[in-house]
């Protein structure tokens, strides 16, 4: 095994010998210029030393942009129901309203979950649910409104662009007016889920094209209009391919230099075990991204997003904390958040579980050789946690682990 003294920050980044469209990009992105759609294309095709010299390459730019630490934020889900009608076939948690497992929570309910997550040092409540056929108009609202007269200075984090959308039409709104009730009512952020691939193409198998790329497009925009930030994220690893994966990094950047409202981007790697879209279509659908998928999409993420969203962050529900804190050398500057009750992936097939304590999360950054600090949800950081480098764990290399445990995380 090898120490964080080993890892690619403390090598020096070559480039002798690689392929020249691929060292052309990474000598671009070393001197902090934009890499091209086409060029990202490429970087995504990276085996062998090329594959390792992206991985060294995304790390050094992490280490100028971020320096040597790592971030991670106090946080729990609350999915107040999995009843939705949508039906996307790439999502396993959501039940008809008639189903014995469907839930719908009240707002007492979900204030006193909240209280439960302050309680436990929590600075923020991630909150997003299925389209409800049932809910009413102003339920978006209440939910806020509830949470806040009992807990004015949590963050919520909540209602994906697929939500904006559902309920500006309940409440006969256009979305960038919905969007600026909400934040008159408590909305602080908002999570840039539902992105998916931004292809229409792609949308049109995953979901119908129910909310289209433009609608999203737009919903995120108007929420940076009216001083929402959100995240931005995409899902990769099924009927997708690089040439999707590197036009969706791109939409991400131009939104990125129009509004500057993205905080953070987080990949997530399908999962697929219990999903409509694989199960009935198994030679079609591939089952989630490879081990070196996940490296390449973080390494090229953070090249292709320099200097627009700096933040990059790894998913430990999706990939395991092992792989995720290997990730903090391969592009990743965060874990996110602590979680509690995450249902989501877990209803898919997702076998990473659902919690871990703050305490985990500083172990696993310094098993990466940096400092750790917890954070609020717009990258404030709130208490730090410095790595003693003498007595740091242990890191295996992704190059490494795939060599042990074969190519699929």
């Amino acid at each position: 095994m090898l120490s964080w003294k080993d890892t690619p920050a403390n090598q020096s980044v070559s480039l002798v010998g690689l392929n020249p469209e691929i060292k052309n990009a990474l000598k671009q992105a070393l001197d902090g210029k934009e890499i091209s759609t086409r060029q990202a294309i490429s970087l995504f095709s990276a085996e062998g030393n090329e594959y390792q010299a992206l991985l060294n390459v995304a790390d050094q730019v992490r280490r100028n942009v971020c320096g040597e630490k790592a971030t991670f934020v106090i946080t729990r889900n609350i999915n107040f129901t999995n009843v939705c009608y949508m039906g996307c076939k790439f999502c396993n948690f959501a039940k008809p309203i008639k189903h014995e497992e469907a839930e719908f929570l009240s707002l007492d309910e979900i204030a006193n979950r909240a209280q439960q997550a302050w309680d436990k040092g929590a600075t923020e409540v991630c909150i997003q649910g299925g389209l409800h056929p049932q809910m009413s108009a102003d339920f978006y609202r209440n939910i806020l409104l509830t949470i806040k007269a009992r807990l004015p200075k949590l963050h919520i984090h909540a209602f994906s662009p697929f939500e904006i959308w559902y309920g500006a039409r309940k409440a006969k709104m256009e979305p960038k007016a919905f969007l600026q009730d909400l934040k008159l009512c408590g909305l602080d952020s908002m999570p840039g889920t539902a992105a998916e691939i931004l292809d229409v193409e792609i949308r049109e198998q995953l979901t119908k094209n129910k909310l289209s790329t433009e609608d999203w497009v737009s919903i995120i925009k108007a929420a940076h209009e009216v001083g929402i930030k959100t995240t931005s994220t995409i899902m990769y690893g099924h009927i997708d391919k690089p040439s999707h994966w590197a036009n969706h990094l791109e939409k991400l950047r131009n939104i990125q230099k129009e509004t500057g409202g993205f905080t953070e981007f987080v990949p997530l790697g399908f999962v697929h075990y219990k999903t409509k879209l694989y199960n009935d279509n198994p030679t079609l659908v591939r089952p989630g991204p490879t081990r070196n998928e996940h490296f390449k999409m973080h390494a090229v993420a953070r090249l292709m997003l320099q200097g627009q969203i700096n933040n990059i962050q790894a998913s430990w529900v999706k990939m395991g904390s092992d792989v995720a804190s290997q990730m903090l050398r391969s592009g990743a500057n965060d874990l996110g958040g602590t979680l509690m009750n995450e249902s989501i992936s877990r209803a898919a097939g997702g076998e990473h579980g659902q919690e871990i304590e703050p305490q985990d999360m500083v172990r696993f950054i310094h098993n990466a050789g940096l400092d750790a600090a917890q954070r609020t949800t717009l990258y404030r950081d709130i208490k730090s946690y410095p790595v003693e480098k003498e007595d740091s764990s242990y890191l295996v290399l992704p190059s490494q682990e795939i060599a042990r445990f074969g190519t699929r995380v």
